[in-house]
């Protein structure tokens, strides 16, 4: 039985890429934050299976900053493959903490690559980076060559990690792959993050609430892909026999405003927008009604320009390809709210 470590076990990448190894017959292993003792509604079906919890799935107590129980858990379970999923995950969050983002998103990767390089037998490691790396490319779809010029804070600290995974794998012969991870979203992801928060709302005002909802920038693009299919790429590259870098896209872009109406029609709600910029207000087609406004206190300081991934390398290296995308990511999550589990920002 092949063995696997995952940090962040309890996000939406962890919770899904468990359920992945488990069918493919893995023992997993997941380093949980005390923190995260009553934040686990995602993994809480695994958990609850006696046949699975204690017998092929385990967790162990640990923060990232915490490399003393890091080092012992990899002793302990000696992991075939580690996949480095936690960390403060949000680029807007991290303008308001970006210590604790540089902290969890880059100088806790170069502990855990410190760790790696000490072991008689390391594991294949997967290291989830971002398209947030690129932040103003100037290239239309950027790929693994393109230079790297983030914009936030969360983006510094994963190109640190980024850059390191790949100085590790040359000069310590770690087998390192860094998945440079386009926006992948599904019903488990936390309400703070817009697409999330989007669908949400649409399922609650379709069933009567009261409330508007209120975004920011609406014209803001992203390449906006579906978490299960991102997950079975970060398991296929840790099957290759020499490790390296590669862009997880969909190449499709999608404003926010396109991702709302998309979200709103799946529930039988039509958007018509009137305004501009920060007056701008979304209402139902039919009845008038004020569904969507835009509020300026979700602006970025510096939001990213057009961020679309071109993952031609991951198709060709191992046939990898985004099979949702856009607004059919937002159709599906809508549909899947009632399954949702789970709404934390942290993995």
């Amino acid at each position: 039985m092949r063995t696997a470590l995952l940090t962040g076990i309890t996000g939406q990448d962890g919770s899904y890429l468990t359920e992945l190894l488990l069918d493919r017959g893995y023992a997993v292993h997941g380093m949980v934050r005390r923190a995260s003792s009553f934040n686990r509604s995602r993994i809480e079906h695994l958990r609850a299976d006696s046949e699975i919890y204690g017998n092929r799935l385990f967790l162990h107590y640990g923060d990232l900053d915490d490399t003393t129980t890091l080092r012992r858990v990899l002793v302990q379970t000696k992991p075939d493959e580690l996949y480095h999923l936690a960390g403060q995950s949000q680029p807007g969050l991290s303008f308001e903490i970006p210590e604790s983002t540089v902290r969890e998103a880059g100088t806790a990767c170069l502990s855990l690559l410190e760790i790696l390089r000490d072991l008689d037998n390391p594991p294949r490691v997967f290291l989830a980076s971002s398209s947030e790396v690129f932040g103003t490319p100037e290239v239309l779809r950027q790929n693994e060559e393109t230079p790297f010029r983030p914009m936030n804070p969360y983006g510094c600290a994963k190109a640190f990690a980024t850059q390191l995974g790949r100085v590790y794998r040359q000069a310590h012969g770690l087998f390192v792959c860094n998945g440079i991870c386009y926006n992948h979203e599904s019903p488990r992801r936390g309400e703070s993050f817009v697409t999330r928060k989007i669908s949400a709302a649409a399922q609650r005002l379709a069933q009567g609430s009261s409330e508007v909802l209120e975004l920011g920038n609406l014209d803001s693009y992203r390449d906006w892909g579906y978490a299960p299919e991102y997950v079975e790429a970060m398991w296929q590259m840790l099957q290759l026999p020499v490790a390296d870098d590669y862009v997880l896209a969909t190449g499709t872009a999608t404003t926010v405003r396109q991702f709302a109406e998309a979200a709103f029609l799946a529930v039988g709600l039509r958007l018509e927008f009137e305004g501009e910029d920060s007056a701008e207000i979304g209402r139902d087609a039919g009845t008038g009604t004020t569904l969507l406004r835009v509020n300026p206190k979700y602006y970025r300081p510096l939001d990213p320009a057009r961020l679309v991934g071109d993952s031609t390398k991951a198709r060709r290296d191992f046939g990898w390809s985004a099979r949702t995308a856009g607004s059919e990511v937002a159709v599906a999550m809508v549909r899947g709210e009632g399954s949702a589990r789970g709404d934390t920002t942290l993995g």
